[in-house]
């Protein structure tokens, strides 16, 4: 972050010009300190231009609802009587320090000094406070309206005193020469902002050190022990943090006030009693401005609300993502995160989206993504929550509070349908990315697929016209798998991303283009000798075919015989039933025995277009390509080469997709976004 004197005013405090340098990166925070030179006390200096700009540019410090600034607030020029509530100092009240922490300070039109009161008389004797002094109209504004919203919140001083940032008051502007300044007085709750001790190397040993965390501090989260592996640490400690968070700006929504400006700049958390303490309400805005007894404005009221509470829970889940997924930290990072959500895209794709974003091959390199994947991915299912396109979709405050993610295990939770069909589908996904297929981790994965479409939301064709669009990747086949590995191919071939593209047809009505998309590698070498490494010549097939939508049952045939054809194999729909049988699902899915039939989404496709592309040299071997094509039907599930194979969906939604095949197999693919930037 850079230092510099960015803000010319007449001062009225006596200082000289203040020499700020850049921070590197790799700075640790933790000590750095602006050094102030000593107080002159020549009155020829107190009328002086003084130039202390003290923190982040101009470009951070726009507000994101700049607009919400000016109508929310009150005329600059108040009566001091309407300040009866806070203290009225004087700048003779204040020892003035010659530094200033490098976290108090994210404006340009803002000075920030460090001072202790030294009036013996002061309620806040020997107390160390933070003065702001306001440079611009704008500023001035948010400097009064913290002081005026502050009656509606010290009803209950002791959720004030623990999750708000403490004003004290404002310096008197005729004890001053410059009868247009305002000077802020808070509290100093730590040097460090909430992004300042993320941005440190070691921020998890420290910030466990200053919030004192023990067994009594983890028991408030559901916890129980303290210590263990890193992601453990990392994910207790964010569940505190985030639950604090959360109770602070509950606190604020009860009382009848939206922040709008909840950034990891504008959260402190103090080392004295170890709580997240909400920045300042210079930008609150009130969630009453119209009475509802006036029909008239009753709508425009509970919209308004409904908006502003909307837009904190979106507030808040930047700064959890930004917790969790370290790498947001990064400007470029964050700036495609925000562009994928801008578009319009899910949230609920969140995951996909950034596994290829951050440019790691497995989540389990990162350990943000295994902090979000743990409990059946409930932390992905949070975020998508908070960060909902829909308004009128996210998550509130107190609903975040009993949300799994944030509960710890001597906490029961009683999940919601969506949550199990989340947690179902998550569970899979990690399942197949472990890549290791035994007969035992099969038989799971096609029985959590089964539990996923005994649970489908959208059994309706009308509701798979808007899901059904778009692009997605396969996962997973339950059919026959043949690679490479046991078998001598004439054509080495390695099989890509394959993708599943959907596009919906204006006419005639509920048909779509089913497109199959399939990247290959073809590599060098003979039968017997396996190439080391994996390059070659790229290619690619696709597959065109047209569907009609149409309703249709799936049908389970029960067999009256005890004879099967395959003894040795255990029937997946037997076990499933077993599962839904249970006590923990019988209060969830009263089922005493498996349906006969479920509905689905039926498929009726035409004839199949085949067009495949090589790089050279191959482009003009017709041979090679004519066993390429033999070696692709051979190793992608047949629904892939021949979509006019599926016959129907068991399951949709905003991430996940579950087809059916003529032989009954299953083909699960999850929604793929393309990068936004």
């Amino acid at each position: 972050m850079a230092l510099y004197a960015g803000v010319c005013s007449r001062s009225s405090f006596d200082f000289v010009d203040v020499p700020f340098s850049r921070l590197s990166r790799g700075t640790n925070l933790s000590k750095r300190r602006v050094l102030l030179p000593a107080v002159l006390r020549d009155n020829s200096l107190q009328k002086q231009r003084s130039k202390i700009g003290c923190f982040a540019s101009r470009g951070n410090a726009t507000p994101e609802l700049e607009s919400e600034e000016n109508a929310s607030v009150s005329g600059s020029k108040d009566d001091d009587g309407d300040f009866s509530h806070v203290i009225k100092f004087k700048m003779s009240d204040f020892k003035i320090h010659d530094s200033v922490s490098i976290g108090l300070g994210n404006r340009g039109d803002e000075v920030v000094y460090e001072a202790t009161v030294k009036e013996a008389s002061s309620p806040l004797f020997n107390t160390r406070v933070v003065l702001r002094r306001l440079v611009s109209t704008g500023a001035k504004r948010r400097g009064r309206r913290a002081i005026q919203v502050l009656k509606k919140l010290v009803r209950r001083r002791l959720m004030y005193h623990s999750y708000s940032m403490q004003v004290h008051g404002y310096v008197c502007s005729s004890t001053t020469d410059d009868s247009d300044s305002f000077v802020l007085v808070h509290g100093y709750h730590g040097s460090l902002s909430l992004r300042h001790w993320l941005q440190q190397s070691d921020w998890l040993p420290t910030l466990e050190a200053t919030i004192a965390l023990d067994v009594e501090s983890v028991r408030r989260v559901g916890d129980v022990t303290v210590g263990g592996p890193a992601v453990s640490r990392q994910l207790r400690l964010i569940r505190i943090l985030m639950r604090d968070l959360l109770i602070g700006v509950n606190y604020l929504h009860s009382h009848g006030l939206a922040h709008t400006e909840l950034r990891l700049e504008n959260l402190h958390i103090s080392p004295v009693d170890g709580h997240i303490k909400v920045g300042l309400l210079g930008n609150a805005a009130y969630l009453h401005d119209c009475s509802p007894a006036d029909d008239s404005k009753v709508d425009g009221y509970i919209d308004r609300r409904k908006m502003m509470i909307a837009f904190d829970m979106r507030c808040v889940g930047f700064i959890m993502a930004k917790m969790v997924l370290r790498d947001l930290m990064d400007p470029i990072m964050f700036a495609k995160f925000k562009a994928f959500l801008s578009k319009g895209n899910d949230p609920s794709c969140l995951r996909e989206f950034l596994m290829h974003t951050v440019s790691r091959n497995s989540s389990l390199e990162n350990d943000g993504f295994q902090i979000l994947d743990r409990n059946w991915g409930t932390g992905w299912n949070l975020l998508s929550l908070l960060l909902a396109t829909k308004p009128s979709q996210r998550i509130s405050c107190l609903d975040a509070l009993r949300h799994p993610f944030l509960c710890g295990p001597r906490w029961r939770v009683d999940p919601t349908m969506d949550m199990i069909r989340w947690s179902l589908g998550s569970t899979a996904v990690r399942i197949i990315e472990e890549y290791i297929y035994g007969r035992q981790q099969r038989q799971r994965i096609a029985h959590f697929i089964e539990l996923v479409e005994m649970l489908n939301p959208h059994s309706k064709p009308r509701n798979w016209l808007d899901l059904l669009p778009g692009k997605w990747r396969l996962l997973y086949s339950t059919g026959r798998h043949i690679g490479l590995t046991l078998r001598q191919a004439p054509t080495r071939l390695l099989i890509g991303d394959v993708h599943l593209k959907v596009s919906k047809l204006a006419k005639p009505h509920a048909t779509f283009s089913l497109e199959s998309d399939i990247c290959f590698t073809v590599m060098p070498g003979t039968r017997n000798n396996w190439p080391h490494e994996k390059t070659g010549t790229g290619g690619r097939l696709q597959v065109t075919s047209l569907s009609k939508l149409r309703a249709g049952k799936r049908l389970y045939i029960k067999e009256e015989t005890a004879t099967k054809l395959h003894p040795t194999t255990p029937d997946i729909s037997d076990s499933v039933l077993e599962k839904l049988t249970s006590k923990k699902w019988r209060k969830i899915m009263p089922i005493k025995e498996f349906p006969s039939s479920l509905p689905v989404a039926k498929f009726v496709s035409s004839d199949v277009d085949i067009m495949m592309s090589l790089d050279e040299p191959l482009t003009r071997d017709i041979k090679t390509a004519q066993n390429v094509i033999r070696e692709v039907r051979m190793q992608v599930p047949p629904e892939l080469f021949d979509p006019s194979k599926i016959v129907c969906g068991t399951y949709v939604d905003s991430r996940l997709l579950v087809l059916r095949s003529v032989n009954g197999s299953a083909v699960l693919f999850t929604r793929v976004v393309e990068n936004c930037l």
